[in-house]
């Protein structure tokens, strides 16, 4: 069994999403499989990663095409906006390499490239089998055309199945984290760097640096008004994550409103995440729906309590070690962290069962068994006579045809 781990924005991108491909692909070379890491920038600094040109999502050539091509037909063929010319340049220079690899089944987090991966081994330009590790909030209309759909959490998997779209050959399990990397402890020599007092109360978040979704915005009008209600309060807010257009207003705004009390860590490295944990005291993650945020899942197995949305997802991951409020009102977070922040013993007892449950349910062994159990049910499932890939799929020629008359491969 040849397995790879695809990610257009590994390299150049700092999200979950990178990290979960980076990490997936490092347990299964730890194990001794045969993996490959393709990724969409950077340097192939391991011997199984590959680096997969394509038209990265942010640079300039990107933008060039864009401003002179027609979107109303290009969007069409993978080519309607920065984000989807990065998938699609990047799948179709990763349809050569899974050639030459071998690759038997590919894992990937991006709908784009799982999508016409699937639809080049059904014209039979390539024999790898795709699977799509649902991350990014698809609709129902573009999942039901995958195969073999990787849900990271039951909710999701039962939404599906409510909406009639679910298939037997779709499965939910969850990130994972090493437990041993992202554990609690002290990190006094990075509060000295960021210029934070040993004994101040800092507050972390870790997320893309955006309103939308992960309302980075809405954190930094709640951090205010704690302050601004108890002036005293030694707290601080670190906020830690990957560059979007409006990054740079939200850190006006915070240094605006903040002072001194905000830092911010844009592109903060990966290799230093586990100490930036181990500096907070409270987690907190503002987003109203989440898919599976890897961020959360660092954070509890660093036996940090955290405050999350009343969602699903975000309170099946926290379970006890933490605190679902709702984020939709104003208010609600300021309130919540001022009463945490406050007793240094509840804050202890929510850090030990966040971590507890963490391991529990995330660690790293026990969820990449149920992952190469997955791969191998996925191969098997191939063979069979009247797979369900082929069943869904239509025949070759009618693929064809769907390529070559310009329907549509999704419309955002």
């Amino acid at each position: 069994m040849r397995i790879a781990v695809a990610s257009s924005g590994l390299g150049h991108v700092t999200r979950g999403i990178e990290a979960w491909a980076a990490d997936l692909a490092h347990a299964l070379h730890g194990r001794g499989m045969s993996v490959v890491l393709f990724k969409g920038g950077g340097k192939a600094e391991k011997p199984y990663e590959r680096v997969v040109r394509c038209l990265q999502r942010g640079s300039p050539r990107t933008a060039r095409l864009l401003r002179v091509i027609p979107r109303r037909f290009f969007w069409r063929v993978g080519l309607g906006s920065p984000i989807d010319t990065e998938q699609t340049t990047f799948a179709l220079s990763l349809l050569a390499q899974l050639r030459r690899e071998a690759i038997d089944l590919v894992h990937v987090q991006d709908a784009l490239v799982a999508l016409i991966v699937q639809r080049a081994r059904r014209l039979g330009l390539v024999r790898t089998l795709t699977i799509l590790g649902h991350g990014t909030n698809e609709p129902n209309s573009f999942l039901k055309n995958i195969a073999y759909l990787h849900h990271l959490a039951p909710h999701h998997l039962e939404e599906a199945r409510k909406a009639g779209v679910w298939r037997p050959t779709w499965t939910a399990i969850p990130n994972f984290i090493d437990t041993d990397v992202f554990r609690p402890g002290r990190a006094d020599a990075l509060r000295a760097e960021l210029g934070i007092p040993r004994d101040g109360l800092v507050l972390l978040t870790s997320a893309a640096i955006k309103r939308d979704h992960k309302r980075v915005d809405y954190l930094l009008d709640e951090f205010g008004q704690l302050l601004k209600t108890n002036p005293g309060l030694p707290a601080w807010l670190v906020v830690a994550g990957g560059l979007e257009p409006d990054t740079e207003e939200l850190i006006e705004q915070g240094r605006k409103t903040l002072g001194d009390r905000v830092r911010f860590l844009v592109r903060y490295p990966r290799d230093r995440m586990p100490e930036l944990y181990r500096l907070a005291d409270v987690f907190a993650l503002c987003s109203l729906r989440e898919m599976m945020p890897i961020a959360l899942i660092e954070a509890t197995a660093s036996g940090l309590p955290c405050l999350v949305h009343r969602h699903p997802v975000c309170q099946w991951i926290v379970g006890p070690g933490g605190e679902s409020i709702d984020m939709s009102v104003s208010g609600s977070l300021a309130a919540a962290l001022k009463t945490l922040l406050d007793d240094a013993n509840r804050r202890r007892t929510c850090g030990e069962q966040a971590r507890q449950h963490c391991r529990e349910s995330f660690s790293q062994d026990q969820v990449v068994d149920q992952i190469v159990d997955y791969y191998q049910f996925v191969l098997r499932n191939a063979q069979m006579p009247r797979a369900t890939e082929t069943v869904i799929a239509g025949t070759g020629a009618e693929l064809r045809q769907e390529i070559q008359s310009g329907v549509p491969l999704r419309k955002r």
